[in-house]
């Protein structure tokens, strides 16, 4: 094989980029080295590997085999680079995380701080997307763990069950609502204003189908850049929000805020852990799931 680690590294980043100029950038090397590497690699391989476009490049079904093998090869120094950890001292682990809008708002909040923590050694690098792009990534091996709602599809993957959230309606303690004990989203859906975290984010987006499915629309008086935002918010009377009961207690003052329950079946939602299956992983990510479990299972 005449392919070395910075012909792999360079089509990683060529998968992650879509551009070779950025990608060559990334990789410390100038374009015109870039395009060599790749045209040798085609030659070698007696393929394509990318599509050549005005605006960048896309990978053609050999580059997305070849970028799947790439990633498989980074993991592996990984976990070379980690069972050595031992031996050498000040060399440091990183696992990629994905999670949603709500788990790393509430629960990934404290169990990330306590891991980090405890293991000084190992870096997390941590992303928000919602849970379908967060399958996808795990599945093509671009993050190590992803935490996703229950309702998507995971087969392939290795799921651990984790936690189970709850959404719920949260006003201020003077508005007309506030006396209810409960609520069903249809009746609140376009009949009162709300506030809402900002709207690409995946509980924002779940809300607004929920919404359509009904064929109504949220009446939405403002978006903010976070949950304790939207509490702060709700607390000042702009509106009323739907949030995970989590974030309502974290993010409210004691008697702030009034919290009603929704009368809807997908309020109550699990949280699942999922991994590629089969993969080898360093011992300190076998360490990270131990401590989400036990933090999931700790008492609130």
């Amino acid at each position: 094989m005449r392919h070395d680690l910075t012909d792999l590294r360079l089509f990683l980043n060529v998968g992650e980029t879509l551009n070779l100029t950025r990608a060559a950038e990334r990789t410390f090397l100038s374009l015109p080295a870039a395009s060599a590497r790749v045209k040798n690699m085609e030659e070698a391989f007696k393929t394509r590997l990318l599509q050549r476009m005005a605006t960048g490049v896309s990978l053609t079904p050999a580059g997305e085999v070849l970028l799947r093998h790439a990633h498989s090869v980074f993991r592996q120094l990984e976990c070379l680079y980690a069972d050595l950890q031992p031996y050498a001292d000040g060399l440091k682990g990183r696992l990629r995380l994905l999670a949603n809008t709500t788990a790393t708002n509430s629960f990934l909040a404290d169990a990330l701080s306590t891991f980090l923590a405890e293991n000084p050694d190992v870096d997390v690098e941590l992303e928000e997307k919602n849970s379908g792009d967060i399958v996808i990534a795990v599945r093509n091996g671009s993050a190590d763990f992803g935490l996703v709602a229950g309702n998507i599809d995971v087969t392939g993957l290795d799921v651990m069950p984790l936690f189970r959230d709850e959404l719920v309606v949260v006003t201020s303690l003077d508005h007309a609502l506030a006396g209810a004990e409960s609520l069903r989203f249809s009746d609140i859906v376009d009949t009162q204003q709300f506030v809402g975290i900002h709207p690409s984010s995946a509980i924002q987006t779940f809300l607004e189908d929920c919404a359509t499915s009904l064929g109504k629309r949220i009446c939405q008086r403002v978006h903010v850049g976070s949950f304790e935002a939207v509490c702060r918010m709700v607390e000042a009377g702009a509106g009323i929000a739907v949030v995970p009961r989590a974030c309502a207690l974290r993010y409210s003052r004691p008697q702030a805020l009034r919290i009603l329950r929704l009368q809807e079946s997908w309020a109550l939602r699990d949280r699942l852990l999922c991994r590629q299956r089969g993969r080898d992983m360093p011992h300190f990510c076998e360490s990270f799931i131990d401590h989400l479990q036990r933090a999931a299972h700790a008492p609130a």
